[in-house]
């Protein structure tokens, strides 16, 4: 017994701290142009989204949480789509079936149904008990919302979520879009660290649309983001990729997750660069000081299959493994084009190899 004593003893460093690891999700624009919506659309006049994302397997729901861009308010009828969106409800139902934890509604169309239509997606939102930021019924509800802190495996992670703008549009209620200001944000920030959070995630939306590589503007609040000691900046709005890096911050000693851009998760959209995107999957865990870190970082780019048959709709497919003749040369210049940046300009975020076995699908 008593040799077993300064086993013990010697175990016990590493036995006061709670090892945790976890793997997060994040995925771009998730749009709904008037193709998508017509296509979704059944005999009885409602919508169903079955097909979009069973292709990509079980790899958005085996992480232990998954974030996306909902690029449209859900103002109810009539849907819409381009310039001001409107989509129907089942696509909110679509993307939580698929594996979506946390919507970010701050983009720069949160106002194409103007308050009405954002007060009506929180309420889409609190029906299904789904998580959410970047929106507000007034800000009391901010302050009851924010710092939205959740525990993955164990570690409290916060996420926040600002856009430039809302295409022009302005608030005419007490409703509160979170706009970027950056005495705001280091606000939130603080106020998430208070709190407990052990890493803050910043979900930005920014940049110029179409460009593959991110403006002085992007640049400049990705470097005040990291002076602040923020762990993970995920951008969107661009439509396109942008580069992605794993940075070491000798300030904060530790990692940052930097992604300027991860272009559409599924759209309408038709040129090159805009009929895919990336899907990036961080891991996250703590060190032998019970300290959270994020560890490393993967992508894997994804493309969207247009129906090219009257009784198809919309599909997702891993870009690497869409084969089907009718977008087949598409995809492959999308990889090439998306490949050419990151192999280029990423740091430390290489592509995802994990194998994911498509569905038979009806010639």
């Amino acid at each position: 017994m008593f040799g077993l004593f300064p086993v013990i003893v010697s175990l016990l460093p590493f036995l006061s701290w709670n090892r945790a690891e976890a793997e997060i999700v994040f995925a771009g624009d998730a749009m709904q142009h008037q193709a998508q919506i017509d296509s979704s659309k059944q005999v009885d006049g409602s919508h169903n989204y079955d097909d979009y994302f069973q292709q990509l397997g079980t790899y958005i729901q085996n992480a232990d949480y998954g974030v996306v861009n909902l690029e449209t308010p859900l103002g109810g009828k009539p849907y819409s789509g381009y310039p001001c969106f409107s989509a129907p409800d089942a696509y909110l139902d679509a993307l939580m079936s698929a594996g979506f934890d946390l919507m970010l509604a701050a983009n720069n169309h949160t106002l194409d149904r103007r308050d009405k239509g954002l007060l009506r997606t929180i309420s889409q939102f609190e029906n299904r008990e789904v998580d959410y930021i970047g929106i507000y019924r007034n800000s009391a509800h901010r302050t009851e919302m924010l710092p939205f802190i959740k525990e993955i495996n164990g570690i409290k992670i916060a996420f926040l979520n600002y856009t430039y703008g809302t295409n022009g549009i302005e608030v005419r209620t007490d409703v509160i879009v979170d706009y970027i200001d950056r005495d705001k944000i280091k606000r939130d920030v603080e106020a998430a660290r208070e709190a407990g959070a052990e890493l803050v995630t910043v979900c930005v939306h920014w940049g110029d649309e179409y460009k593959l590589l991110p403006n002085q503007s992007q640049k400049s609040l990705a470097e005040y983001l990291c002076s602040l000691g923020v762990d993970m900046i995920i951008g969107g709005h661009p439509h396109v990729i942008q580069p992605m890096e794993m940075r070491y911050s000798i300030q904060h000693n530790k990692n940052i997750l930097l992604v300027y851009s991860l272009g559409n998760f599924i759209s309408n959209m038709k040129t090159r660069d805009t009929r895919g995107g990336a899907v990036v999957k961080a891991f996250v865990s703590r060190n032998e000081k019970g300290i959270a870190q994020v560890d490393s970082a993967k992508y894997r780019l994804v493309f969207t299959a247009p129906p090219h048959k009257s009784t198809e709709n919309f599909r997702l497919f891993p870009a690497e493994n869409y084969t089907e003749k009718a977008w087949r040369a598409n995809c492959q210049e999308f990889i090439k084009s998306a490949k050419a940046i990151f192999d280029k300009y990423n740091r430390n975020v290489p592509c995802d190899t994990t194998e994911i076995k498509l569905l038979k699908t009806k010639k």
